[in-house]
């Protein structure tokens, strides 16, 4: 990928030479510890280490469920409020009981704001481990930055939590094979949040495509743009009341990547630097890519290409224009885009062999090929409105009461990691990626 060199500060500049250079010196294995794009997981062995960690506890039927939310910036405390407010309306028994933040004035916010609506006083903790060690919390909701999600997600699941971990479910690909296979090894209900997932097209379309009304859906294509003139993610503020060391652990918020010198830029608009966050794809093609990746049914993505750049916004560091190719192991093909400089994205279309579907809106349209205009029946239905976020929350609040599957899982949420991993490494390396499924190994190509 062609970029201009992005302003960043000299600690990340040189962290980043680094990794260039061990990648030349050593091969993509060599530095998977300290690297996001590094191999998809350290070994067999490993793997074979996830281990059982404390078993659930049950909600009783007239019991408030308890939670604790880490992470207490604009995410986190839009989920504090949500909760509170649907617990409000009567739609779910629930409290939050208990936030964590590295800042204390964000985490002071999050805790007198939830006192108000519901009534009682919020237990503070800026180590989260505290927080996750308290036998009376149920679950927890992680909006953090995506380098920690994988380790809170997985210390939560360990002290028997229920989670919920906003999306992208992990930093990388190794941490999310990583939280896949605790997941798989524990009882807990682990929900991602993509909230796409509870729109009622999808589902339709899934029973749809199941049944043969397209034939057999040979591609696809969706987006994710929008047009940020002042530059994606600056609208986050920068917050003077906070001063590490005084009431901000950076320290701690930097730790699973290593400590660098502080930069508000960083800690406050961490998606616009790749050494934290994969940008578009991480935090905006995950909405469109889950709910149709889950709906077209086609196994596991096997080959992913990236191409991405920096068209307008030259001092953002992550890309602000992305195209990806992604190749199923059950003979399909997905088209992806994304961008933060034009909001003209692609309509969301599965094509088969004997028909196109159609996702728009609230729709699902079906129109045959021409070949097949007298077997397949034209049709369309439309959906009404939804919260998704909020029904989101509450299929997680269900399943936490009834030990139901929720709607997105961690499987789920690891073939799309397959995908923003691999894309990733793609757009800074300049190569495709293969994946394979029995294996869970990556390959160059």
């Amino acid at each position: 990928m062609t970029s201009s060199d992005p302003k960043l500060p000299k600690s990340h500049k040189a962290r980043r030479q680094f990794l260039k250079n061990a990648i030349a010196l050593g091969g993509l294995g060599a530095i998977a510890s300290a690297n996001p794009l590094g191999k998809a997981y350290a070994g067999a062995d490993d793997r074979a280490k996830a281990t059982r960690g404390k078993p659930f506890t049950a909600v009783g039927a007239d019991e408030a469920i308890r939670i604790g939310v880490i992470g207490t910036g604009g995410m986190g405390t839009g989920h504090c409020h949500a909760i509170a407010n649907l617990a409000a309306a009567g739609r779910e028994k629930v409290l939050i009981v208990a936030v964590s933040d590295v800042a204390i004035p964000r985490m002071n916010d999050a805790a007198t704001a939830l006192a108000e609506k519901q009534g009682i006083e919020v237990d503070q903790y800026q180590d989260y481990k505290e927080l996750i060690a308290r036998s009376d919390i149920h679950g927890v909701l992680i909006a953090t930055p995506e380098h920690w999600h994988a380790d809170c997600a997985i210390d939560a699941i360990m002290a028997g939590k229920d989670v919920y971990v906003e999306k992208p479910m992990t930093y990388n690909l190794a941490e999310g094979v990583r939280l896949y296979d605790v997941a798989n090894a524990n009882e807990q209900i682990v929900q991602i949040g993509t909230q796409k997932m509870m729109l009622p097209k999808y589902g339709r379309a899934k029973e749809l495509i199941a049944a043969g009304a397209i034939g057999k859906p040979v591609w696809s294509q969706t987006s994710y743009c929008r047009n940020s003139p002042n530059g994606e993610w600056n609208y986050y503020g920068i917050d003077e009341r906070l001063k590490p060391g005084e009431n901000l652990d950076w320290e701690a918020w930097c730790e699973p990547l290593g400590l660098v010198d502080w930069d508000p830029l960083v800690y406050f608009r961490w998606r616009r630097y790749h050494e934290y966050s994969t940008g578009i794809i991480g935090d905006l093609l995950v909405h469109v890519m889950t709910p149709l990746i889950w709906a077209v049914d086609a196994g596991w993505p096997t080959r992913v290409s990236g191409i991405g750049g920096h068209y307008v916004d030259k001092e953002m560091d992550n890309c602000d224009s992305v195209n990806l190719t992604i190749q199923f192991e059950q003979d399909h093909t997905m088209v992806v885009a994304g961008s933060t400089t034009n909001d003209t994205g692609l309509e969301t279309i599965v094509r088969g062999n004997e028909g196109d579907m159609y996702l728009g809106g609230n729709n699902v349209k079906i129109t045959p090929q021409r070949p097949y205009v007298d077997e397949v029946e034209p049709m369309q239905e439309q959906f009404g409105g939804m919260n998704d976020q909020d029904e989101l929350r509450l299929n997680w609040l269900s399943s936490m009461r009834t030990r139901k599957p929720n709607a997105s899982n961690v499987e789920m949420a690891l073939k799309v990691m397959v995908v923003v991993d691999l894309a990733h490494r793609s757009m800074w390396e300049g190569k495709t990626f293969n994946f394979d499924p029995e294996t869970f190994t990556v390959s160059a190509s």
